[in-house]
């Protein structure tokens, strides 16, 4: 049994951000699809605060390594290395797979009930740069990033209108920051 050293956050982090940019979703995509779904509650919401929700997200070790699992699947399934029927199934993003729904939904539930909702909204009505993934035709498979870019925006969406909530309610910037710290821990 080999002592393996636990690979440090910062890299899993940057491996995860280095994946989606590789893949042609920026962090810019999400929060634009954030944007869309909140900003009907704040007419004073901002793409920067859309932003740093993404970013938020992003920093949480499950999001990363669903992200890290779901990207490798798909690029395996473009070089054509899994084994049939899966390698069938994931390339022609098969309508009763699940497993890539499954996998993109278990990184929602730390946000909670309206990050589950918006999880579901969003891999139906495939917004933005999801719908992009979902259709765009060619060599590249995305049938697991389309649904891990839903639950990152998912998150990013109800991270935020708590926050906007938090504003509301004009709770001291010491608490709001507390809240997120928290919420990146669990």
């Amino acid at each position: 049994m080999k002592n393996l050293e636990p690979i440090k956050s910062h890299v899993v982090e940057e491996a995860t951000r280095n994946l989606l940019k590789e893949r042609g979703v920026s962090v810019e995509a999400i929060a634009d699809i954030v944007y869309k779904m909140q900003s009907q509650y704040s007419q004073t919401l901002s793409m920067e605060e859309c932003i740093e929700s993404v970013d938020a997200v992003l920093e949480k070790r499950e999001i990363q390594h669903a992200v890290l699992v779901g990207v490798e699947l798909d690029k395996l399934a473009e070089q054509k290395k899994l084994s049939e029927p899966l390698q069938s199934i994931v390339e022609m993003d098969e309508g009763l797979f699940g497993v890539d729904e499954t996998i993109a939904i278990g990184s929602v539930f730390g946000y909670g009930s309206i990050a589950v909702t918006t999880f579901g909204f969003l891999d139906k009505e495939k917004i933005g740069i999801i719908k992009e993934l979902d259709t765009n035709p060619g060599e590249k498979v995305h049938t697991f990033l389309d649904d891990l870019v839903c639950s990152i925006a998912a998150n990013a969406s109800s991270r935020l209108a708590h926050r906007l909530r938090d504003k509301e309610e004009k709770l001291a910037a010491e608490e709001i920051k507390h809240r997120d710290e928290e919420e990146r821990m669990a």
